[in-house]
């Protein structure tokens, strides 16, 4: 991936983390998008210290359109045009579905499904204009493929089913350009965002149970799909949604 520019979005922690690292194991420089600015000056830090590729940190929140323009008009200006994006950021709001409200889940299709689509739009019309290829990979979730069985998560995986139909959608109408587009749809993984939610009595258990492997992921397990997909060896693969699961949607 040497000569190419990826952008990750909530790349200030988790799993956003563990894409830019593999995109920049593979060489390509790495644009780091999310609203901690803080902690992506760190991160942009180690990185290049690390892997010696450019890193860009941006603090910028997604779902706002012309923050969306500020990331890519200061990307194109500090390093060049865009041609990998991971639409990572994303959040998964808890709570009965009868119990919703209009705006946790309004925030949730915002940051989960909205953004990445005109992200996604945007990156893309530009790789089209130039007749440049491109590669999108966004993260998923089983929970995008069915329900859950330990949270009750409706927004989120609403949220998540639509953005996995985004990726065949846009797939089938950007493969002329030569854009490939595809979903890693990673399992039970323990983040800063769900280590405490797995930590309650009986949920790791639980996961575990649900899991063929018998165990839950390591969040660095998600580096060997990203650079697949992101690389000259995924050429021939769009449209799909990789499962990093340890089997879980294998029963």
């Amino acid at each position: 991936m040497r000569g190419h520019i990826g952008l990750v979005t909530g790349a200030s922690s988790g799993l956003g983390v563990e894409c830019a690292k593999a995109l920049a194991i593979g060489g390509a420089d790495v644009v780091l998008a999310a609203r901690r600015g803080e902690r992506l000056q760190t991160l942009a830090g180690e990185m290049r210290k690390e892997y010696g590729v450019r890193v860009l940190p941006i603090a910028a929140d997604i779902t706002v359109e012309a923050d969306l323009e500020r990331i890519i008009s200061h990307s194109v200006a500090q390093l060049g045009e865009i041609d990998i994006l991971v639409n990572n950021a994303g959040i998964a709001p808890t709570g009965r579905a009868e119990r919703i409200s209009r705006q946790v889940w309004d925030d949730a299709i915002a940051l989960n499904l909205t953004a990445p689509m005109f992200l996604s739009q945007k990156i893309a019309a530009r790789l089209i204009e130039r007749g440049k290829p491109g590669r999108i990979i966004n993260i998923t979730s089983v929970l995008g493929q069915g329900a859950s069985a330990v949270y009750r998560l409706a927004p989120y995986t609403a949220s998540k089913a639509g953005l996995a139909n985004l990726t065949r959608q846009l797939a089938v109408e950007w493969a002329q350009y030569g854009i490939n587009v595809n979903a890693i749809s990673p399992g039970w993984i323990p983040t800063e965002a769900t280590e405490g939610g797995i930590a309650k009595p009986g949920n790791r258990e639980k996961m575990e149970s649900l899991t063929p492997l018998g165990r839950l992921g390591l969040p660095e397990e998600i580096r060997g799909a990203v650079i697949f997909l992101a690389s000259a060896a995924g050429s021939y693969v769009t449209g799909s949604v990789l499962a990093v699961d340890g089997g879980y949607t294998a029963w």
